[in-house]
């Protein structure tokens, strides 16, 4: 029992974490593309792809598809980001044949039909509409593209109404072809699993995939600046970011405890300073987003029209204050969330599953749950000092911002206070 990995003559890697004591299992296949993999004309096409996957294939229609896992009282989704394409089913463990036959059927023979594509195109182009209508999603897809301006990993994961209007089932089929392939795929297992069936079944599923013909992303490139969005709403929105750092970055974890501890949960010192203490704003929270070579640290708050000057400044002072140092208390507090969050994961085989493609995705290998934990448990002060200056010490801030117009224009003002 346990974690194991196989590599098939494809190249496909297959990675299973048994796990005693349950009756059911995640299954999944995550493939390495995403929005950052599409030049500029295709981008929303990773996106529009996943939901075409479920769409018909040349065994089955999109109902049969919806029926067969849930005759059996599973489920099936999916998911894309920046840098991964996700399918995953969750299912009794008398079952997962079913789920990986199921899962190589939707990956390898949709059918891309056109009268679902044109159906599929305006349920996107809605889910488009909908961010756009949802101001506190609308402002982080600004923060992104300000940061990584004039590049795939700025863009929208969704892409763009005209754009995704002028999808046809070739370039479908042409970016599936071209991405699909056997050493791009991780198929995953956690749960009431067999390494040795779940590999069988995978030579059997995916025994035809070939090869990529060597893709290799645009870099990651940081901007930075402001961007400001004018918004007849209630409240205004604003994130505050700076270039971060990559999964294999040696700050990497250290990093994710100091996000903790500067905005991670309600014991955090933006939330008390800004919430709690001042009353200035019902959400505020840092974040750290990864990818393979880069990464954006960044504060979200949501505040009334006229709090956002003091917002803003009350933000850039708990950063910069940072520099001269978190306590041993407050870091030993984030590092326990932090490790916790981690132990608690490990409850659900979801979890565990995508965990382990992910993993072996970024890092080409698994990560022990005790090598985790040493490394949280290797952060010191020093290193939150040291990472903070790294962060906030002559830096271009990011800052997005949507609401009414006596709330925007924060930019020059937070950016004089890092330079």
């Amino acid at each position: 029992m346990g974690f194991e990995i196989t590599t098939l003559d494809s190249g496909m890697r297959v990675v299973t974490d048994a796990i005693e004591g349950v009756e059911s299992a995640a299954v999944g296949v995550w493939v390495d593309v995403g929005a950052r993999d599409e030049p500029v004309e295709l981008n929303g096409i990773s996106h529009l792809l996943e939901h075409m996957a479920f769409k018909g294939t040349e065994r089955r229609d999109a109902m049969a598809i919806a029926q067969e896992i849930e005759d059996v009282g599973g489920h099936v989704n999916a998911y894309t980001s920046r840098e991964h394409t996700a399918f995953f089913a969750r299912v009794l463990k008398d079952d997962v044949p079913l789920a990986v036959d199921m899962l190589s059927d939707i990956l390898q023979h949709s059918t891309f039909l056109e009268d679902e594509l044109e159906k599929e195109r305006w349920v996107v182009m809605q889910e488009i509409a909908q961010v756009h209508d949802t101001p506190d999603d609308l402002v982080f897809d600004l923060f992104q593209e300000k940061a990584y301006p004039d590049q795939p990993l700025g863009r929208s994961i969704l892409g763009t109404s005209k754009g995704v209007e002028g999808f046809q089932r070739a370039s479908l089929a042409d970016f599936q072809s071209r991405f699909y392939t056997a050493d791009s795929m991780i198929l995953s297992a956690a749960g009431a699993v067999d390494h040795d069936a779940i590999v069988a079944m995978a030579e059997s599923q995916f025994g035809n995939l070939r090869r990529r013909n060597g893709h290799v992303a645009e870099a990651a490139v940081y901007g930075g600046g402001g961007v400001e969005h004018e918004d007849d709403v209630e409240q205004v929105h604003l994130i505050m970011g700076f270039d971060g750092v990559g999964y294999r970055d040696p700050d990497y974890f250290p990093i994710q405890v100091l996000t903790g501890a500067l905005g991670g949960g309600m014991s955090s010192r933006l939330f008390q300073e800004v919430r709690e203490k001042r009353g200035l704003a019902y959400s505020i929270f840092a974040f750290h987003s990864s990818y393979v070579d880069g990464g954006l640290f960044g504060v979200y708050a949501g505040c009334a029209d006229e709090d956002a000057a003091e917002v803003a400044v009350l933000v850039a002072d708990e950063l910069k204050r940072a520099t001269d140092g978190i306590s041993e208390s407050e870091l030993n507090r984030a590092r326990t969330q932090i490790k916790a969050g981690l132990l608690m994961s490990r409850e659900s085989t979801s979890t565990r599953c995508e965990n382990a493609a992910r993993q072996i995705l970024i890092h080409g290998r698994h990560l022990p749950q005790d090598e985790i934990v040493e490394r949280l448990d290797a952060v010191t002060t020093a290193d939150m000092r040291r990472c903070a200056e790294r962060l906030f010490c002559n830096s271009q801030p990011t800052v997005s911002t949507i609401g009414p117009k006596a709330g925007l224009g924060q930019h020059e003002r937070i950016a004089a206070r890092f330079a």
